[in-house]
């Protein structure tokens, strides 16, 4: 164990490389693009953290959910809630999605349904009214080749310069994980559904 001296000059050492690297960071001028994907929970959850540090800024977000239908979440009903009090038209919500896939079974309905919700989410990007836009589950909706890459690129390559954007779901496409700035994985190690355990409102929805 280092003694106090040695370890206040590690400290300097370490604070003086974090100084030099920020100082020399630069500001890209656009939005960045950030996937949560991995086969763990916690990806949309994470993108809602950062909805609400947006918010915090006075930012403008909009959100596009690709899979899940409209059952009442906690995450929706919050929301819902700040937009009709003191926050309304800082956050635009829109869930197109028709739930499960394993609920729908028709792969032309949903690939229409995921369509649809891409045409709103490209929009969105391209408005230059949001300075971030989540896409809630769009990499479930690639998975399962509802939506093309290239046409999910081109909505992301079509961003106003302001516009910042969260895609999440597991199994990302390692093309949207190439032109991604930040890719985090979430890995599960341990779920409760293993043991028998149902969803629990407000920890899971």
């Amino acid at each position: 164990m280092p003694d106090d001296d040695t370890h206040k000059a590690e400290m300097q050492a370490l604070k003086a490389e974090q100084r030099r690297r920020i100082t020399e960071a630069a500001d890209p001028a656009r939005g960045l693009v950030l996937v949560h994907t991995g086969d763990g929970k916690g990806k949309s959850s994470s993108a809602f953290g950062v909805i609400i540090r947006a918010l915090g800024w006075g930012h403008s977000v909009g959100v596009v959910q690709f899979i899940k239908g409209d059952w009442p979440t906690g995450e929706k009903q919050f929301f819902d809630k700040l937009a009709s009090d003191k926050m309304r038209g800082q956050i635009i919500w829109r869930t197109m999605g028709e739930g499960f896939t394993w609920d729908t079974q028709d792969r032309t309905r949903d690939t229409r349904t995921a369509e649809a919700a891409l045409a709103v989410a490209a929009e969105m990007l391209a408005r230059g009214e949001h300075d971030l836009v989540v896409l809630d589950e769009i990499n479930i909706a690639l998975q399962y080749d509802y939506l093309a890459v290239p046409a999910v690129m081109a909505a992301l390559e079509g961003r106003h310069s302001r516009t910042s954007v969260i895609l999440t779901g597991r199994n990302a496409k390692p093309e949207i994980m190439d032109y991604a700035d930040l890719v985090s994985e979430m890995r599960e190690v341990k779920h409760p559904f293993q043991a028998g355990i149902k969803a629990q409102r407000g920890i899971d929805f």
